[in-house]
């Protein structure tokens, strides 16, 4: 049975639609992958740019209010970052909760360069945890 994933930080524009990306990639058609903000900001170009560099088309994505997703039961729900943990409103059903605080890539100062750098670097982060995810959750018999 298809599992339903929400990934949800607070304004859906780097964080969540970059984990959003891998994780659609990574499990296919075992998981409907949905990602959402406490607010909505529009998806930052930036995460766009840097997920293209690794082969991920999150282009089409849009920013999504948690709310549009009220009448989905989930299995997993994966907040990325403290604000949204905290802030998050309350979603009925028995979903597995999981948090991680990744840095906001969003709030980078400094040369263009250093900016997306900063983005690489939390992509590799969310890559990194999304793998373990998987790994831990889809990989074995249970999945």
């Amino acid at each position: 049975m298809t599992k339903n994933i929400l990934v949800l930080c607070t304004g859906n524009s780097c964080r969540s639609q970059i984990m959003h990306g891998y994780l659609q990639q990574m499990l296919g058609n075992k998981a409907m992958v949905y990602s959402a903000g406490i607010e909505t900001h529009g998806v930052n170009p930036r995460a766009v740019a840097i997920m293209q560099e690794d082969g991920i088309d999150i282009s089409k994505h849009t920013s999504n209010h948690v709310n549009e997703y009220r009448d989905i039961v989930f299995d997993y729900i994966i907040t990325v970052c403290d604000h949204a943990q905290e802030h998050c409103p309350y979603i009925p059903g028995n979903a597995l909760r999981l948090h991680h605080n990744f840095p906001d890539p969003a709030k980078a100062k400094g040369t263009e360069e250093t900016i997306m750098q900063q983005f690489r670097d939390v992509r590799e982060m969310i890559k990194g945890y999304a793998g373990a995810f998987v790994e831990a959750y889809f990989s074995g018999s249970g999945s």
